[in-house]
């Protein structure tokens, strides 16, 4: 039987952020508000990571409907996509599962001047892989063990981890899934995979708890974001992500525009001579 790898070392005052913080009541208008500045802030991070050549790994992991993808998705609305890009990989392929685990991961970590946001990471062997079979009992254990040494040697590389677990309840996530059922935007959110799952609830909840025994270190946190409401986990995330950073504003300064070119001479074809997309729609 495969030994069980030592546990990650804690120390409960670096690994905890133990300020009071006066919360914020959240309206719609407060939302919506607080969301524009945070994306404001976040373009202020996007430039400052691009000038000073900084790397950046984000890891969004959590149950099927816990809210990480419509966070991902605030995080990217306002920027740069050559600057944050989204990386959500699918199953391995064949190559790739004769591969080193953590090897498929590696060609998407963040070059200078960049942050990757991982749609769930190498961690997938922690979770779903080991709650539904797809990985041997060694596997997994070697996974556990290798983790925080592989997340360690990326530290010390000079790419930043942070890690977030979006912590969602039962109820509220058989909320979202029904909701998906009804919305056939939604359908292709609930896959054969995700169906699976929500008769394996106390699995996955083991399979968290064993994970956070072995990779929540000091070097590279697990920090937990409650989601049962959406829109204050995407803040919370979102403003938890921009306090990890000594950012500062040096985004261009533009002042006014030049004056807009006149038009020239220049006899242009008409512009029925072209194949014009139907207007099927007008104002």
């Amino acid at each position: 039987m495969p030994r069980m790898p030592d546990k990650a070392k804690k120390t409960k005052s670096k690994n905890r952020d133990t300020r009071a913080i006066k919360p914020i009541e959240l309206t719609n208008k407060v939302y919506a508000r607080e969301l524009r500045r945070l994306q404001v802030e976040l373009v202020k991070l996007q430039e400052w990571v691009r000038k000073e050549g900084v790397r950046i790994a984000v890891l969004f992991e959590g149950r099927d409907g816990a809210g990480k993808g419509g966070t991902i998705k605030r995080i990217a609305a306002r920027t740069n996509p050559r600057v944050v890009r989204i990386e959500a990989l699918g199953k391995p392929t064949e190559r790739e599962r004769t591969e080193w685990y953590f090897q498929r991961y590696v060609a998407r970590l963040p070059a200078a001047g960049e942050i990757v946001l991982f749609d769930r990471s190498w961690y997938n062997r922690a979770g779903v892989e080991r709650v539904m079979g797809f990985c041997t009992d060694q596997e997994y254990w070697e996974f556990l063990r290798e983790a925080p040494a592989f997340e360690q040697m990326l530290m010390r590389s000079g790419i930043h981890i942070i890690k977030y677990w979006f912590s969602v309840s039962a109820e509220e996530q058989e909320s979202r899934f029904q909701a998906r059922m009804q919305d056939l935007t939604k359908h292709w959110k609930l896959s054969p995979m995700d169906l699976a799952a929500r008769d394996k609830w106390n699995e996955y909840a083991s399979a968290k708890d064993i994970m956070f025994e072995h990779t929540d270190t000091d070097e590279t946190p697990w920090w937990v974001v409650p989601s049962d409401d959406k829109k204050s986990a995407r803040l919370n995330c979102i403003s938890r992500l921009l306090s990890q950073f000594p950012y500062v504003d040096v985004s261009p300064k533009l002042t006014r525009l030049k004056k807009l070119q006149k038009p020239s001479d220049l006899v242009r074809p008409p512009i029925e001579n072209q194949r014009l997309v139907p207007m099927r729609y007008t104002r």
